[in-house]
């Protein structure tokens, strides 16, 4: 076993491979320290050196659930740079499940935070995952199907589903484009996410990605299929609504009038999001009229000492609103969002002093900055702040009108828009009934 393995990790000097003797038996050891914990010692190394029985260790081979026969060298290397520790005893080579965990207790929610539910988050371990996912869905339909995808990173992933509720036909489609993924390396749920949906070029998201396992329990109740990968910590849950991204844990927590105005107050904000912008380009370069002349007067006021279009105000701000925002996000935590804040005061202010932007300007950005921030799903949200460009276009060459006839063809794209074969804008999801479980297709 030894010469097989050195021969396929030759120039590997992190490798620990050496031959064991304790008087009785020769036993051939290979594994990676820094792949493995401290169950090699207590699992292994003891019994072999120091408590050795022959009866009992072979017992323990045969019986221990951490021991299993590997006597495929073809996989002896994926074997090793997974944490397991290859033995070969008598003739016969085990594999020893010795991995090291990161992570031994549950993320905190960073992306969707809740005042009212669980804190707890997935983490980059899956077997975390899946621990805390079966807390919160106790139930024995709960069906875990494993995968393997990367030919180099060898990325863990579990397709899980409650057999009595998902659609075997769904079943059958998600299967299909399982077989079909080709990856090097898999290493985050966004990847997953476009190699799974058909068509990645999308204005819209067709799969979710959540970090909450509270969010994923809920939704395995409905007959949705969640998708866990090793080494990401979101869940990815489809098919999906538009209505399921614009849905945050804390509107099954409140009371029913709570959640509702919340939810309410959602969509104001992404339609303000994608038109306020484009309206103010109307309104004030093609449309005055639609004001009553005293709030036509007030905005022409405030643009008096603005020297140029509208639109070029508009553009000049969003990008101060764009860059600011990425600015949050790739500078460190410590300095990040008061560096951003302070930046967005400062700029707005000298913008507005400058004659460079109107007031009526400043305020129209901030509150497409706020709208969007009021929407509970990031992808979600980042396809809203695209959109949005394309209604600004579209209102520089046709006005309000423009923006109308856009709107309107934005929701007939949203209709005939599918999320593994679930139509993007129904209104209520499909329910399956108990006891027409989804067989293997």
């Amino acid at each position: 076993m030894l010469v097989q393995v050195q021969r396929q990790f030759k120039d590997a000097t992190d490798l620990f491979a050496t031959t064991l003797d304790n008087g009785y038996w020769r036993m051939e050891l290979a594994y990676f320290p820094a792949l493995c914990d401290e169950r090699i010692k207590d699992g292994l190394l003891v019994p072999f050196s120091y408590r050795f029985d022959p009866d009992e260790f072979r017992r323990m081979l045969r019986s221990f659930p951490k021991y299993e026969i590997a006597d495929d060298p073809v996989k002896w290397d994926s074997l090793l740079l997974k944490g397991f520790v290859l033995i070969e005893l008598e003739g016969v080579c085990y594999s020893f499940k010795s991995d090291r965990s990161l992570f031994t207790q549950p993320d905190k929610t960073q992306m969707e935070s809740s005042l009212l539910g669980p804190q707890s988050a997935f983490t980059e371990d899956l077997d975390l995952n899946m621990y805390m996912l079966r807390k919160r869905y106790n139930v024995p339909d709960m069906t875990a199907e494993p995968y393997e995808k990367g030919s180099l990173s060898r990325t863990a992933i579990f397709v899980v589903y409650d057999r009595r509720f998902v659609n075997p036909e769904l079943l059958r489609m998600l299967r299909s484009q399982m077989n079909k993924i080709d990856f090097e390396l898999l290493q985050s749920s966004g990847q997953m996410s476009k190699a799974l949906a058909d068509k990645s070029h999308r204005f819209f998201p067709t799969i979710l990605q959540t970090e909450r396992p509270d969010y994923v329990a809920k939704m395995l109740g409905r007959g949705k299929i969640a998708v866990l990968l090793n080494g990401s910590r979101f869940a990815l849950i489809l098919p999906v609504r538009l209505f399921d991204f614009m849905h945050a844990m804390d509107d099954d927590y409140e009371s029913f009038w709570v959640s509702w105005f919340l939810i309410c107050l959602r969509y104001v904000a992404v339609i303000l999001t994608i038109l306020l912008p484009a309206s103010y380009i109307a309104i004030v370069s093609y449309n005055p009229e639609i004001f009553r002349i005293q709030l036509a007067f007030t905005i022409d006021g405030s643009r008096a000492g603005v020297p140029y279009p509208s639109f070029i105000e508009v553009a000049l701000m969003l990008f101060i609103a764009e860059a600011l925002f990425e600015a949050s996000i790739r500078l460190p935590r410590v300095v990040g969002s008061t560096a951003t804040t302070v930046g967005g005061l400062i700029l707005g202010q000298a913008a507005q002093q400058a004659g460079l932007v109107s007031s009526i300007m400043i305020i129209v950005t901030s509150v497409v900055a706020i709208s969007n921030y009021l929407i509970p799903n990031s992808t979600f949200s980042q396809s809203v702040r695209l959109v949005k460009y394309g209604f600004i276009a579209v209102s520089i060459l046709f006005g309000f009108s423009g923006i109308v006839v856009l709107f309107f063809a934005l929701i007939v794209y949203l209709c005939q828009l599918r999320s593994f074969g679930e139509p993007y804008m129904s209104l209520f999801a499909e329910q399956r009934k108990q006891g027409s479980p989804a067989g293997k297709s």
